[in-house]
């Protein structure tokens, strides 16, 4: 599955590094938009906040959603690319 996962992190000059590192660990990732990752994954999206959550503050925001095929935007090629190349892990 794809999931997009999505933030605001709220505490300034704290070091989200292993925040990153968590996410990055869940699978093959792509993060081209400041606070937006897409990770490929075999994880549910429980799986991957029960990954993310220590790393996080109480006061940051976080989104863990499932990918559609049905995307739009305007982005490099090479993200499309790392997309269109996923889309039978996206549900319908």
């Amino acid at each position: 599955m794809i999931y997009a996962i999505n933030y605001d992190l709220k505490r300034p000059g704290q070091n989200y590094e292993a925040l990153y590192e968590a996410i990055k660990s869940c699978g093959a990732w792509w993060h081209f938009l400041d606070s937006t990752w897409l990770v490929d994954t075999n994880l549910s999206a429980k799986g991957v906040w029960d990954r993310l959550a220590p790393h996080v503050d109480k006061n940051d925001l976080v989104l863990v959603i499932g990918v559609t095929r049905e995307y739009q935007g305007w982005l490099p090629q090479e993200a499309w690319d790392w997309l269109n190349s996923r889309s039978s892990k996206m549900a319908a």
